[in-house]
């Protein structure tokens, strides 16, 4: 045994020698090419803009604070003086932990021979600043061991707003939405890093001479103006948490062009809140009930078999096709009507009766219609997972004599609100289709690399004179139809109201739930905007597309309506109203910021003595600025302030601010002259 023990031995001090004194030079090669490798360093993602240039997107950058606390130039002698030092500024920063603590860390990092020790992850730009000034620390990473490491997070200053359709590019997982569409241009290009692998997997820079720089990405100016955006997701909200309903969506669109000013989405989850979880306004195709049977009267008006005022009898409400029964919505039924009224009152009869009458005997000729009309295609937007519009053709196998009327009012067919919309738009256009836009154009540092022009779809989708009437009885839908509640004394709305019943699986339409929808567009005399509203399954017994959409399109117009410039007539100035000029009002805050702007607009202000604070008080002829005092540890008065001064100057006394509203400061939650006591004091601030 021990002679079999002592040749093992020899074996193992053999193959020891074989490896360090023959084969060294190879296997150390080996180790250099598995332990240092160009990695790569990511280039810092473009921003996403709103419209007016509000960020809905950004990259935050992060850091990586690491010590090599054994570099060549950190001698004993420098780490011991300045240790203490060290300790006492990383507590004071972080405040999470004594000096001592820290002291006794970094010493023992040292003893262990540690070079790429962790200090601390998702550090701010501020605190990273204030770090570059500590002892040892300043020399920099080869003289003082201070390295940085940076990485960017991705965030929505407006948090939930439009978020969908922003979406996200996560490596290795789903990319949806702006972010997916417009990645290239967004993600910038890599760099790479000379880097080694040490213990515990974790790779450390080298030189920063071999460092390939990342080329930063594009930014992305997009159609959403982040106001009606507010406006449309508030108003959604409120009718969705009031009927309880599974989800529901609004798109507003700019008549001509095309582009997207508003689009909100929003579900409810098993918690029962309601959040933006999928993009249902590009995404879902569903039957749309009432609001096709503009296409359908369309097709009849274009081949001449009625007009506006021909008569149709639609009887007491029923009718009988192939032994099953269809109904109108109104009790008792219509009588005789005119096929403006049948579109205003929306009946079913007259439509599905007129149409079966007019195309039993080649019902493709209706089909061809709807192809025309572009309603069977798909509309290419540039954000993936448009839905599949489905129109049933004539010669499909699951054809049959219910198919004709029932299309004709909205079933046996599938369209996402957003195709819906388009061809609403289209009739609001003058016939001409406009591709939705969701990007505006490509910037560099506020250089417009690439500008996105609006497209037309198909330059008509029915002749001028069926287009006329179309929006001739999507006017009197409003007037005097189903959706008179919408009527409004400042402007006119016209459209058309929806409310289909939905399938449930596999029990079909035996379950009752609906869909309640509205779309149209306004001013009806000169459409600016059109604009979509769907509301998915509500469950408070209230399921019609004037009841239960229609609030939601008349708030989001009259917001539209009243800020949009175009809208208005221009405002004639006689000479009275322009004799004297008047002194914009101004709010309270930075004396210099005032000045800067009283001088370039040549507005004349007096000044009892200078200040930093000031407040302002508008006379006829020009504007007195008085200083405003504040005690360092007393609770400053900020009412009247602009909200961004108001901040400025209560954080800097140590306040945790928090905001409700927007623009100027109307009222604080905590009186002026009151004591600050420490740090986390807390203010809430009410806007106007």
């Amino acid at each position: 045994m021990y002679v079999l023990v002592a040749l093992g031995m020899l074996a193992v001090l053999v193959r020891v020698f074989q490896i360090q004194v023959i084969e060294g030079d190879e296997w150390r090669k080996k180790s250099e090419n598995l332990t240092i490798d160009y990695r790569t360093i990511d280039a810092v993602r473009g921003n996403i803009y709103a419209l007016d240039g509000s960020l809905l997107a950004t990259s935050v950058p992060k850091y990586e604070v690491r010590f090599d606390p054994n570099a060549d130039a950190v001698t004993n002698d420098f780490f011991n003086s300045n240790i203490d030092s060290l300790a006492w500024c990383l507590a004071d920063l972080f405040k999470d932990r004594s000096p001592a603590s820290y002291k006794s860390e970094l010493i023992n990092a040292r003893n262990k021979k540690k070079r790429y020790y962790l200090i601390r992850r998702n550090v701010k730009f501020t605190q990273l600043k204030a770090m570059r000034e500590f002892p040892i620390f300043r020399r920099g990473k080869y003289k003082g061991g201070f390295i940085t490491v940076q990485q960017n997070k991705r965030q929505r200053p407006f948090r939930v707003l439009a978020s969908r359709t922003i979406g996200y590019d996560r490596e290795n997982g789903a990319r949806v939405g702006l972010e997916a569409a417009y990645r290239k241009q967004l993600a910038g290009i890599s760099g790479k890093r000379l880097e080694k692998k040490i213990a515990g997997g974790t790779w450390m820079p080298l030189s920063d001479s071999d460092d390939i720089e990342p080329q930063d990405g594009y930014d992305l100016v997009t159609t959403i103006d982040i106001n009606i955006q507010d406006v449309a997701e508030a108003a959604l909200m409120r009718q969705l948490v009031e009927q309880q309903a599974e989800y529901g969506c609004v798109v507003l669109m700019e008549v001509g062009t095309g582009e997207i000013r508003a689009i909100a989405n929003l579900s409810k989850g098993a918690d029962g809140s309601y959040k933006e979880r999928y993009n249902y306004a590009i995404g879902a195709a569903t039957e749309p009930g009432s609001t096709i049977k503009l296409a359908s009267w369309m097709a009849l008006l274009e081949d001449g078999y009625v007009d506006l005022d021909d008569k149709i009898q639609t009887g007491n409400g029923k009718h009988v096709f192939y032994k099953t029964t269809m109904y109108d919505s109104h009790e008792g039924g219509f009588g005789e009507i005119t096929v403006k009224e049948a579109f205003a009152k929306s009946s079913n009869i007259a439509v599905a009766t007129t149409v079966d009458k007019y195309y039993k005997s080649e019902p493709q000729k209706f089909i061809n219609h709807l192809y025309g009309m572009r309603l069977n295609k798909k509309l290419g937007v540039e954000i993936t997972g448009e839905g599949m519009p489905y129109i049933k053709s004539s010669n499909d196998s699951t054809w049959s004599g219910l198919s004709l009327p029932w299309i004709s009012h909205g079933y046996e067919l599938q369209l996402t609100p957003l195709q819906l919309l388009t061809f609403y738009n289209a009739v609001a256009n003058d016939g001409r289709m406009m591709k939705p836009m969701f990007a505006k154009s490509i910037t560099n540092y506020g250089d417009v690399m690439e500008e996105f022009e609006p497209v037309v779809l198909k330059e008509s989708i029915a002749s001028k004179e069926t287009i006329k009437k179309a929006r001739i009885m999507l006017e009197a839908v409003v007037t005097e139809g189903t959706a008179k509640n919408l009527k409004n004394a400042s402007f006119s709305i016209a459209g058309k109201t929806g409310t289909a019943q939905i399938s449930k699986g596999s029990t079909g339409y035996k379950v009752k739930s609906y869909q309640a929808s509205f779309c149209g567009y306004f001013p009806a005399d000169k459409p600016l905007y059109s604009c979509i509203v769907v509301v998915n399954a509500p469950s408070k017994n209230v399921y019609y597309g004037n009841l239960v959409a229609g609030p939601i399109f008349k708030e989001i117009a009259n917001k539209v309506y009243s800020t949009s410039i175009g809208a208005h007539e221009e405002l004639v100035v006689t000479k009275s109203t322009s004799s004297r000029p008047r002194i914009p009002i101004s709010k309270n805050g930075d004396y210099d910021d005032l000045a800067s702007v009283y001088t370039k607009l040549k507005v004349p202000f007096t000044v009892r003595e200078n200040a930093q604070w000031v407040a302002v008080s508008t006379g006829t002829d020009s504007v007195a600025v008085r200083p405003k005092r504040y005690v360092e540890n007393l609770v400053p008065n900020v009412v009247g302030m602009d909200v961004e001064d108001a901040i400025y100057l209560l954080e800097n006394k140590g306040v945790k601010v928090e905001i409700e509203g927007r623009g100027v400061v109307i009222g604080q939650s905590v009186n002026p002259g009151i004591l600050i006591q420490g740090r986390g004091f807390k203010i809430k601030l009410s806007l106007s």
